[in-house]
């Protein structure tokens, strides 16, 4: 038996191999979506696309490794984050599944789609970020690593607020929030991530674009209001150049929080995906 426990909401949450936390969504039974969260989340940010706009569809959304409740052991890398993930779809499905990736979690989502084509039936791709500038990242890790924790919870939702959650609800930024601000024993508040582990993870997101091999249908959201943007031209020739048809690229007007901003789009998307 899978050890289970629910939350304050009733949500329910599974231990799975690898020691991923998972966020199970939808009626019981084999999933038919992998949802893969970006760099710093968490699978529950996944809730109000699976429960409003999916409620029908079976959804599993693990926490990646070093993030929310999943283990914090190294690696850190994609590739570690892709042997658990073939192992959760395995585990959870009787046929390919339709992989949703936001940010990093998109990195990840082609890696699997690369390493394992006969698990992934699709590709959703939300402003997906791999391939980026080395120096970018560099920069980013070190603001990071200077500025780890919050005085308090208002400074964090505020950080939110002004940034690229600035055209996501309130009410998911709070929920948000609640499961993956923590208190440290600083006094300060911080993500529920492992810091070492994000730091790494700054740099799998200058790794070189790793495409499918073979024409797995692949839908890119870029997000047209995110400065600098997270979807290189590099991304959106070799997906076309490769797919062929089987290649589409949506622009949508938002911030990088694609399915959090524009949950009604997403979900158009995957059901149009799933048909």
């Amino acid at each position: 038996m899978t050890p289970r426990e629910y939350d304050k909401f009733g949500w329910q949450h599974e231990a799975v191999p690898h020691a991923l936390h998972l966020h199970r969504y939808g009626p019981p039974g084999p999933i038919r979506i992998l949802a893969v969260h970006g760099l710093g989340g968490h699978g529950r940010r996944w809730r109000t696309l699976a429960t409003q706009y999916l409620p029908d569809i079976a959804v599993a959304a693990p926490d990646l490794i070093g993030h929310g409740r999943s283990s914090y052991s190294a690696p850190w890398t994609i590739d570690a984050n892709v042997t658990a993930l073939a192992d959760l779809v395995k585990a959870r499905s009787e046929r390919p599944v339709l992989v949703v990736g936001h940010s990093f979690g998109g990195a990840i989502a082609l890696s699997l789609a690369a390493a394992h084509p006969d698990l992934v039936s699709g590709l959703l791709l939300l402003d997906p970020a791999i391939g980026l500038d080395g120096d970018w990242m560099r920069d980013i890790a070190q603001a990071s690593s200077a500025s780890p924790d919050y005085t308090d919870p208002d400074e964090a939702r505020a950080e939110k607020i002004n940034g690229s959650w600035a055209d996501v609800p309130i009410r998911d930024l709070d929920d948000d929030l609640d499961e993956h601000l923590v208190p440290l024993p600083n006094g300060r508040y911080g993500w529920r991530v492992f810091g070492p582990a994000i730091m790494s993870y700054w740099s799998e997101l200058a790794r070189d674009i790793v495409f499918p091999h073979n024409a797995i249908p692949t839908t890119v959201v870029r997000a047209a209001l995110t400065r600098p943007p997270y979807v290189s031209d590099e991304l959106v020739e070799g997906l076309s150049q490769r797919l062929g048809s089987a290649f589409n690229l949506v622009a949508l007007e938002c911030l990088h929080m694609v399915s959090q901003a524009r949950p009604d789009d997403t979900a158009s998307i995957v059901r149009t995906m799933l048909s």
